[in-house]
């Protein structure tokens, strides 16, 4: 018998509708792109879904960014903060 244990998931922090935006990329095509759902990236951006390691992989070649930029476990310092300290170095 196998035994299935469900954990929670952790949220995970998303700057998916910034690069959208910033790309001028609706969710329809972007969804097209990565071969889901447009309603799945609502899900994504709003953090109501946590993406499978392939869709994350696919987000992140469709960005050209590491998956690391896009997704964290921990709240997401605005951009600008973060360019701000890396100046300062």
């Amino acid at each position: 018998m196998y035994y299935i244990c469900r954990m929670k998931s952790k949220k995970l922090y998303n700057r998916i509708t910034l690069l959208r935006q910033e790309r001028g990329i609706s969710r329809k095509e972007l969804a097209e792109r990565i071969g889901v759902n447009f309603q799945t990236i609502g899900y994504l951006e709003r953090g109501e879904y946590n993406p499978s390691l392939n869709l994350a992989f696919n987000l992140s070649e469709v960005f050209e960014l590491p998956v690391e930029f896009i997704f964290s476990t921990e709240p997401m310092k605005p951009l600008s903060s973060e360019l701000y300290n890396k100046s300062k170095k």
